[in-house]
Parts: structure tokens; C-alpha cells; sequence
């Protein structure tokens, strides 16, 4: 065989019980799994794990690397936390599909979560277009695609907030079959990003069936986790039931002060909905902080027409005025329905260096330092950074977190964004979180079934039978780790520290971690749907 690794710790991610065993891989793939006692494998080479524990590599089932897997091909901030699959094109917006003029607009739109693309070759302009220049280009891990609902709805209708034509609707219907027909694994929302928030409910059933009869699945940034947080989980799983659609939730979080406690009552609705038949997942990242860009948290119609008409209406004082009145006072909806809460917001990156004395203060402490009110502040850096600025929003509870990630349909996903100068530390940090504090530390999970929660049962949502498991004839993408040291460095200080305690990392069988360390193999591909 091309590579036996001896006396490992098979963590299976079914969450049955590990067993000792030899793992046998050739041609990229698992050839012969040998627990104690039967004979053991030989290879060209061995790896001695010691004891430690093998796992399917893990899957981040939200993830915001579209570009920066192209920027940066190397992508330690995902393979050394033992990552070895992401799903990019998450929160209805992003590079495919697109024409030349949307692209422009989405690059705009989405400085703050990718930068602004100028270092970028695009190439493509298709679902297919864009995951051939993952195969071309080749990365360090593999990565899936959903079809971004709100890039499609742009190319429709425009950034209007109005309602669809028929017409309209039948091109983005043909639009999602053509990306799903392409190698998409679903489709995604932002209901709290515009123009993919200005879809009705009709509209979006409609393109859930198209995604349902090739048995993707929807995956939506839902109108509220906020005010009216249970109201739009329901909203989503009544929507996914009438079209006949899978539905994964996507950072299934339960946040603002209204929402203290209230993960029971999430997990109650989602229980009720299971036992009646329906198809339901959901992914969490093991931190109480979000992180989204300062634009989002302008109400939804002042982000109408797309990012220049935004900046018209912020230098417009008439209008500039009832902005902030309903940011500070009613809630706006892109803050959910709360009223902004200025020094829960914390500046994580600016676009413009010269903005950079922001970053790592909230928007409070910056505005106290220029001696101003926090609206003032936060007028002129949305203005003077062309809305691309990144923000963390201290909004979270733990006991929320802890309770959503106990539960049986709960997957891992970082939602990680590495933009900016201080990104959130889940980037870089959220499967050794999971492993070293919320399973060794806290011991809210097993390892085995926080290793499910991490591999097997995402698999099973992206309909990959091949992946996340460790099972011969699966693809060997797989992680060595020590359940005693694996733990993430990364902090709010310090947001770019890669993790310890996981020493080998093997996209198709190849090492991408070898002894910590990063190799220069680029092993990952595009991985599309099947069937």
C-alpha cells in the first residue's frame, strides 16, 4: 500500500465506540482498516500514531473562502485545525453565478467578508466555471459550492425590493438548476442581506423545489436570530416542507437579549418537525460572538439599489438621520429587530489601511477616544471604508451554544471570515475548540460523538457516501490528532494562531499536515454533487 498508519485510535465518525486498529490506504482511498490482532498491513510508508486519535478529516459546513482558497491555496487556517472539506457560496451571496455586471456589484458587496477580489484572475462565471478553477488551480482542501440565492436573484431582478415577475422567477429557477446540474450541493440565503432578503416566501419555495428534485438542500442566513428568532426557524421549516426540500440551518445560533435561554424552545420546534418526517440540519460554531460586516446592520431599504446607492443615502443627512433612528431606536432588520447596541460592536477589519486605528475597538470605545457620539463614528467609517468594514457582534449565550451543539441533527461550521486584521478567532480556531474544550475540558460531547457531529453526520447532508467516515473503499481524507493537547490558539487578541495537538492532516491520502507542519501538497478538489 501507498501508506499504512499504524496502532491509531479509530474515531469511525458514526459515534460508535473507537477501537485500535491499522489503516491501510492506496490510490487516495481507504484499502484495509486491521484492528488488534489481525494482520497487520504493509505500505511504501508508515506513519505511527502512537495511540493518537484517527478521524475522518473534518467538515466546515459554513465557510467563507471563496477567494481565499484561489488567494491562498496553502489554507492553514482550515488544514491545520484538520479540515479537509469546506462548503463556500454560503449566505446568498457570492462569485457564481454571475454575469460581468453583478460581479462587480457582489465584489463590492462582499469586500468585507473575501476583500475586493483585485488580486483575483475571474475567470468564470458559472457554478461549473467557478469550481473548474478549484480543480485547475489546485488547493490544500477540498470544497463544496451552494448556489448563492441572492447573487441569482440579482441576476434576475436587479437589487430591487419588490416582488418577482413570473418571468423572473422562471430565470432563477432555470439559473439554480443549472448550478445544481453543475456541481452545486444546494442553495443558500441571506435573509438579512440584501436583495436575496427581498424574496418572498412563494419565491424562495419555488427555487427550494428545483433544488429538491436534485436532492440538494437549502441552507438559509434566516430574517431574524434575533426578535422573532423562533418565528423565522418556523418560517424556514414550513418553507422547506411545502417545497419537499432538505433544509440545513445555517449558524443555528440563538442570540440578542430577548433570546437568553431560549434554545430549548429552537430545539423543541426542530424535534417536532424530525418526528413528522422532515429532513432538518443545522450548524453552530463553539463561540457566543457573530461576525458580519458593519453594512449588514443597516435596515434592509437602505441598502436597496446596492452599495453606491448606499453610500448616496449615508451622505444624504435627511435620510442619514432616519437611518440612524431606526438602527438606535426601532431595530433595524438588518440587526435583527434589536436596537444597535454600540458597544457590543467591535471593528474586526477595515478595507482602507489608514482606517485601521478602529480594529479591535468597539464602536463605542473609538467614538469616546474622537470624542463623538457612536453614530458619528460609525457614519463616517461606513462611508470613508465604502461599506467594507468587518465587525464582531458581542451578542451571544453560552448556555444557547452549549445546548443547539448537544443535539443529534447539529453539525460544525466556523463561518469563518479571514478578512481583516483582528477576523474572528473561529477562523483559525473552531474544530480543536470543539475538541479540546467543549469535549475535554467541559465534556458537553463525547469524542466520538463530537467527531459524528463533525464528519459523518455532515457527510450525510452533502449526500457524500465516500466521505466522513473511516470505512475501506472511503476516500482517505483524514486527521491525526491527540485528544489530550488538541486544543485552538486563537484568540480575540491574537485571531491568526494555528491550533496544536494535531500533528498530520491527509486530503486523499496525501499529507497536508505532516509532524504540524505544513507541506506544499495541494491535494484538494472541487467536490460536487453526486447523482
Amino acid at each position: 500500500m501507498d501508506l499504512v498508519i499504524r496502532d491509531a485510535r479509530v474515531i469511525d465518525g458514526t459515534g460508535a465506540p473507537s477501537y485500535r486498529a491499522d489503516v491501510g490506504i492506496e490510490n487516495g482511498r481507504i484499502t484495509h482498516l486491521a484492528r488488534e490482532g489481525e494482520p497487520r498491513p504493509s505500505g511504501t510508508r508508515t506513519l505511527d500514531a502512537e495511540g493518537r486519535a484517527l478521524a475522518p478529516g473534518f467538515i466546515d459546513m459554513h465557510a467563507h473562502s471563496d477567494l481565499a482558497i484561489l488567494r491562498d491555496p496553502d489554507h492553514s487556517a482550515k488544514a491545520a485545525q484538520g479540515v479537509t472539506l469546506e462548503v463556500l457560496g454560503q449566505d446568498g451571496l457570492s462569485y457564481a453565478p454571475t454575469d460581468d455586471t453583478t460581479l462587480a456589484a457582489i465584489r463590492e458587496a462582499i469586500t468585507g467578508w473575501n476583500g475586493d477580489g483585485s488580486d483575483i484572475d475571474f475567470d468564470w462565471r458559472t457554478v461549473g466555471g467557478y469550481l473548474d478553477r478549484i480543480d485547475r488551480q489546485g488547493v490544500a482542501i477540498n470544497a463544496a459550492y451552494l448556489i448563492p440565492q441572492g447573487s441569482v436573484r440579482m441576476l434576475a431582478t436587479g437589487w430591487d425590493d419588490r416582488p418577482a415577475t413570473a418571468d423572473e422567477v422562471a430565470t432563477m429557477k432555470r439559473l439554480v438548476a443549472e448550478g445544481m446540474e453543475q456541481g452545486a450541493v444546494g442553495m443558500s440565503s441571506g435573509l438579512t442581506y440584501t436583495p436575496g432578503m427581498y424574496a418572498s416566501d412563494a419565491e424562495l419555495t419555488e427555487l427550494c423545489r428545483v433544488v429538491a428534485r436534485y436532492d440538494g438542500y437549502y441552507c438559509p442566513h434566516h430574517r431574524s436570530y434575533g426578535a422573532g428568532a423562533l418565528e423565522a426557524y418556523a418560517e424556514m421549516v414550513a418553507l422547506t416542507r411545502e417545497a419537499g426540500c432538505a433544509l440545513h440551518l445555517a449558524h443555528a445560533t440563538m442570540n440578542f437579549g430577548v433570546n437568553k435561554g431560549k434554545a430549548p424552545e429552537l430545539l423543541a420546534l426542530l424535534d417536532a418537525a424530525v418526528a413528522d418526517g422532515a429532513d432538518i440540519t443545522l450548524d453552530t460554531y463553539p463561540y457566543t460572538p457573530g461576525c458580519t460586516t458593519l453594512a449588514a446592520m443597516l435596515p434592509s431599504w437602505a441598502n436597496e439599489g446596492g452599495p453606491e446607492a448606499t453610500l448616496a443615502r449615508l451622505r444624504d443627512p435627511a435620510t442619514t438621520a432616519r437611518i440612524r433612528h431606526v438602527m438606535e431606536v426601532e431595530g433595524a432588520d438588518g440587526c435583527h429587530g434589536v436596537p444597535i447596541e454600540w458597544d457590543r460592536i467591535e471593528i474586526s477589519g477595515v478595507s482602507d489601511p489608514e482606517l485601521t486605528d478602529h480594529v479591535g475597538r468597539t464602536v463605542a470605545e473609538s467614538a469616546a477616544a474622537r470624542g463623538e457620539e457612536p453614530w458619528t463614528t460609525a457614519h463616517r467609517l461606513l462611508i470613508e471604508d465604502r461599506l467594507g468594514s468587518t465587525i464582531l457582534q458581542h451578542v451571544g449565550h453560552e448556555e444557547n451554544v452549549r445546548a443547539i451543539m448537544r443535539h443529534p441533527v447539529h453539525t460544525g461550521g466556523s463561518d469563518g471570515i479571514l478578512q481583516g486584521a483582528k477576523p474572528h478567532p473561529r477562523a483559525y480556531g473552531t474544530f480543536p475548540q470543539y475538541l479540546g474544550r467543549y469535549v475535554r475540558e467541559l465534556g458537553i460531547l463525547s469524542l466520538e460523538e463530537c467527531v459524528a457531529h463533525l464528519t459523518g453526520r455532515a457527510a450525510a447532508r452533502l449526500r457524500l457516501p465516500d466521505r466522513g467516515t473511516v470505512k475501506e473503499g472511503n476516500v482517505a481524507d483524514l486527521v491525526v490528532f491527540d485528544p489530550n493537547t488538541v486544543a485552538a490558539t486563537s484568540t480575540f487578541e491574537q485571531p491568526r494562531s494555528l491550533p496544536t495537538g494535531i500533528p498530520h492532516v491527509l486530503v486523499a491520502g496525501r499529507p497536508v499536515i505532516e509532524d504540524g507542519r505544513r507541506t506544499d501538497v495541494l491535494a484538494g478538489r472541487a467536490v460536487r454533487r453526486q447523482g
